[in-house]
């Protein structure tokens, strides 16, 4: 069995709420999970200071985390950088790496890029990133769970609304599926809602979770106001999803709905053990 918490949009900058933060980091510390997922947009404006600033939230996580960016993690104004250099206040306040893989018997968690240098709110997926996903996936034990970490929607679902995928974001689950892909995360919506396996592809494909803005102030639709995120438990023959909102009355993070899906060889479908 193993356990992650998946964390999106957490928009470090004048949008960040500190106390979802400080009650994230909290709750990792009393529970901490294998795994900690934040699947882009780790700032509001990709500026040095809010880079350093997300560098300090990963450095106190009390668990081990991935992360890949999102379209807030490039300069929109600063056009010769975003031109020449999109990711350099990334590498220069943050982390070197723009993707974090994670490896161990239990977990294989892969990481693909959907900004880029000209991206304002679209994702694009690179071709190189669907051919050498097989590859990368090598590194993962017989028996690891699989999953895959993008920012920007990469599977149609009636809840996108006109929110397109990203570009080529068709090959990419395709690909996934085809490595064993169990479970893929993404955000950049602000609001959370899942696209079970029989929906993901025809004849089937990974789990798909989006999840809402953690910690900052941007939610939308029927997440306006509130923030959200994903603890995910893997079980031998299921995944136990459940999604935590931010409650203003309580000012802390509570249960509002458990979903529990089938895996790949156990009888298909979902069961939602609970909802308040």
């Amino acid at each position: 069995m193993a356990t992650l918490l998946h964390l999106s949009d957490i928009h470090f900058g004048p949008k960040h709420l500190e106390d979802r933060s400080a009650a994230v980091l909290g709750m990792v510390e009393r529970q901490p999970p294998d795994l900690v997922v934040v699947s882009g947009d780790l700032t509001q404006r990709a500026k040095i200071r809010q880079f350093r600033a997300a560098r300090q939230f990963f450095a106190r996580l009390a668990a081990p985390a991935v992360f890949v960016p999102g379209n807030h993690d490039v300069p929109l104004w600063r056009f010769w950088e975003r031109l020449f250099a999109p990711f350099g206040a990334w590498r220069r306040g943050f982390d070197r790496e723009l993707v974090r893989d994670f490896f161990s018997p239990a977990l294989a968690v892969v990481g693909v890029n959907t900004a880029h240098a000209w991206t304002t709110k679209h994702g694009r997926i690179r071709r190189g990133d669907i051919s050498g996903l097989a590859g990368r996936f090598t590194a993962a034990g017989a028996g690891a769970f699989r999953v895959l970490v993008a920012h920007h929607p990469i599977v149609a679902a009636p809840e996108l609304g006109d929110e397109p995928v990203a570009r080529r974001g068709g090959e990419l689950i395709a690909a996934a599926r085809r490595c064993g892909v169990e479970l893929v995360l993404s955000g950049h919506l602000h609001h959370a809602f899942e696209v079970p396996a029989e929906r993901a592809l025809p004849g089937g494909g990974p789990l798909v979770l989006q999840c809402g803005t953690t910690t900052s102030s941007r939610g939308r639709g029927a997440e306006t106001g509130h923030n959200s995120f994903h603890r995910i438990t893997v079980e031998p023959d299921g995944i136990v999803v459940e999604r935590l909102l931010w409650n203003r009355e309580s000012r802390a993070f509570e249960l509002a709905v458990t979903h529990r899906h089938r895996r790949a060889g156990a009888a298909s479908g979902r069961d939602i053990i609970r909802r308040t």
